[in-house]
């Protein structure tokens, strides 16, 4: 029996969020995202910024060329998880099986709803009456798709906002009924199929082909030939043929911070200093998360955007500030030489788990220090980090 799975997408997430802040936004062309002067990038973009061309991950200089009278709005993180929180809570009131892609995104089974299977119109019911809970509840507008599987759901999803442009957010439907999957997706650009990126896209083109329909009849054999087994994945997909689970939970793989500088530092304090406070901050998201790592990583990138990472391996797992800070800022002594200049600046950890007692491996002074920790982490949660930090080390 086919499944019935809705995918829903928050139209223009950030925007949406900033406009339920100040109202005067509405209507008119502005982006989410960094300072151009400090090299900031479009986190997301209003409809009405979209219809100049600006679109997110765009440099905000660049966006600002397409539209002059682009207003540019500094993010604002911690309200968008908890606006991101609250829809996710109302897809789990509507069924155990979610599966949260992104901060404003997310797949839904939504099978033992729809009476005897997947039904067109009791789906659209489900989906139209969702849309409405987010916007009347949360003031926040989505678009939907519905169809037997994920790959699907979501194109259709891509497909409705796509035919619904315009000045105002989307809020758009689309179901694609059991059975129609190939044909749905025939007439689409290749490239909305997942499997294709930009370089598949590119031979496809190069070949002749240009829609999933096209893609569909080469068949698995010819594909396979020419693209080995991802050519096997995309003859299925170009099917409208997906038969992945939702995947409820997942586990955390690395924790990292990472700063791009507005101008080359070369500064060993300022360097010294960024990487202490990033540390801090993956430490802190460690703990919250309750989790410790034994591989902590550091990210330089020079002037020229070349890119480098070195890692080591702690013989204890870590989530501790310090620990991170001095494994870091060893990593950054041995690869820069004094006095170069550094565009970004990163610091992560992974290959985590659980944390390991603090009382075997290092005694009562080393429990001490985790307590003492773990009030400081509650005291900035509530107050903010600047309330009080520890002493000189």
């Amino acid at each position: 029996m086919p499944r019935t799975i809705l995918h829903l997408d928050l139209d223009a997430f950030f925007c949406a969020v900033e406009e339920l802040r100040d109202p005067t936004l509405c209507g008119k062309p502005f982006a989410v995202g960094g300072r151009p002067e400090e090299r900031g990038v479009v986190a997301s973009c209003s409809y009405a910024a979209r219809a100049s061309g600006v679109r997110s991950a765009m440099p905000m200089s660049q966006a600002l060329r397409l539209c002059p009278g682009l207003l540019i709005v500094h993010g604002r993180h911690a309200a968008y998880g908890e606006m991101s929180a609250q829809v996710m809570a109302r897809l789990h009131n509507l069924s155990p099986l979610v599966e949260q892609i992104s901060i404003d995104e997310a797949f839904v089974d939504i099978s033992d709803l729809v009476p005897a299977g997947y039904i067109p119109e009791p789906a659209a019911d489900v989906a139209r009456k969702l849309q409405r809970q987010i916007m009347d509840e949360l003031r926040l507008p989505c678009s939907v798709g519905v169809a037997s599987n994920k790959l699907v759901a979501k194109i259709a999803t891509e497909t409705g906002k796509k035919a619904a442009r315009g000045p105002n957010s989307p809020q758009a439907l689309t179901v694609v009924e059991a059975g129609a999957e190939a044909a749905f997706l025939a007439p689409l650009p290749v490239g909305m199929l997942w499997g294709v990126g930009p370089k598949t896209e590119k031979k496809l083109l190069e070949l002749g082909i240009r829609s999933i329909g096209q893609l569909a009849a080469l068949g698995e054999r010819d594909l396979s030939a020419l693209f080995g087994e991802n050519g096997r994945e995309m003859a299925r997909h170009a099917l409208g043929l997906d038969e992945r689970p939702l995947v409820t939970e997942r586990e955390t793989k690395s924790i990292s911070q990472e700063v791009t500088f507005a101008r080359d530092v070369a500064d060993d304090k300022a360097l010294e200093s960024a990487l202490r406070e990033m540390a801090a901050q993956v430490a802190k998201n460690l703990r919250r998360e309750h989790l410790a790592g034994t591989t902590v990583k550091l990210k330089l990138r020079w002037p020229d955007f070349t890119t480098l990472t070195r890692q080591v391996t702690l013989p204890t797992p870590t989530d501790q500030d310090d620990e991170i800070y001095k494994t870091a800022l060893e990593l950054l002594c041995k690869v820069r030489e004094p006095r170069a200049l550094v565009r970004l600046l990163g610091v992560g950890v992974s290959n985590l788990g659980p944390p390991a007692r603090q009382m075997e491996l290092w005694g009562q002074e080393g429990e001490k220090a985790r307590k003492v920790q773990a009030a400081l982490d509650e005291l900035q949660e509530k107050f903010g980090k600047k309330v009080i930090d520890r002493g000189p080390r």
